[in-house]
């Protein structure tokens, strides 16, 4: 099949932005990413005049767009959610999905990297851009992020059919400030298992000589070093490599509360594409 190339990120909001997904989706399939946004971006809900978020490119399903919203409805009530599909199709069934349900503040309309039109806080944007070209994430990225609110931030990622490997970048008007490994740790054998996940942005850049690569290499050491703690557990074993990499020098960030959860937080610094 001709691959399609992708649409030019300069045309105007008289249509939507971008190239459907492959619409596959699943429940649960983003909690690990959802939970993240519900810790990490708290405050912000919270202070926000307008408590809108975006999930662009839900899928076949609203079933991920309706978790979203329950996850940071319990933050704030009378926060909204909007489902963005750059597929007619898929917004008339997620609307009519939707009816009767109890889902307060949840809404689908058609549109694509201009968010629609819409100013939202937040906007989460996962398994949009891995059909992309390289070269067309930071013009998506800044696409997404001029569409926000002031203050706003962009989380872009991806993620496999289960949801027990995700990774995403948190980006702002200042460009992407972190990259996030998150993992169901039982099923992990190493850290590298995430790298078919890596965002868009760095999946292409996982080769010798680049950050990326850098990274993999070193938390797959300190996971081997740390081995022996996998006595007590996948989770001890997770926190002791986060410590280790942390002792190494590398920026990671918050502490073994979250690191217990499978996650792993680093600056994008640590990670930026040469050239980039």
């Amino acid at each position: 099949m001709r691959r399609r190339s992708p649409v030019r990120l300069a045309a105007g909001r008289a249509r939507a932005l971008g190239l459907p997904t492959r619409g596959t989706t699943a429940a649960g399939r983003l909690r690990r990413v959802d939970r993240w946004i519900a810790h990490q971006h708290r405050a912000r809900l919270r202070a926000a005049p307008d408590p809108l978020v975006v999930d662009l490119g839900y899928g076949a399903s609203p079933a991920t767009t309706l978790e979203l919203s329950a996850a940071l409805r319990r933050i704030r009530p009378d926060l909204r959610v909007v489902g963005v599909e750059n597929d007619r199709e898929r917004v008339t069934h997620a609307q009519q999905a939707v009816t009767g349900l109890d889902a307060p503040g949840v809404t689908f309309v058609h549109g694509g990297f201009e968010l629609a039109g819409l100013r939202p806080v937040l906007a989460r944007a996962m398994n949009v851009l891995r059909q992309y070209d390289e070269a067309a994430v930071a013009p998506a990225w800044q696409r997404m992020v001029a569409a926000l609110a002031p203050g706003g931030a962009l989380v872009e990622g991806t993620c496999d059919e289960l949801g027990r490997r995700h990774c995403w970048v948190m980006i702002d008007a200042d460009g992407p400030r972190t990259l996030t490994l998150a993992a169901h740790l039982p099923s992990l054998s190493a850290p590298s298992d995430l790298a078919p996940r890596l965002p868009k942005a760095l999946i292409h850049r996982n080769v010798p000589g680049e950050r990326v690569h850098a990274l993999l290499t070193a938390a797959d050491a300190a996971w081997a070093a740390t081995a022996p703690y996998a006595t007590f557990g996948p989770r001890q074993h997770w926190i002791r490599t986060c410590v280790e990499l942390r002792e190494q020098g590398w920026p990671v960030r918050d502490g073994a509360r979250r690191w217990r959860l499978g996650e792993l937080t680093l600056d994008w610094s640590a990670v930026r594409p040469s050239g980039g």
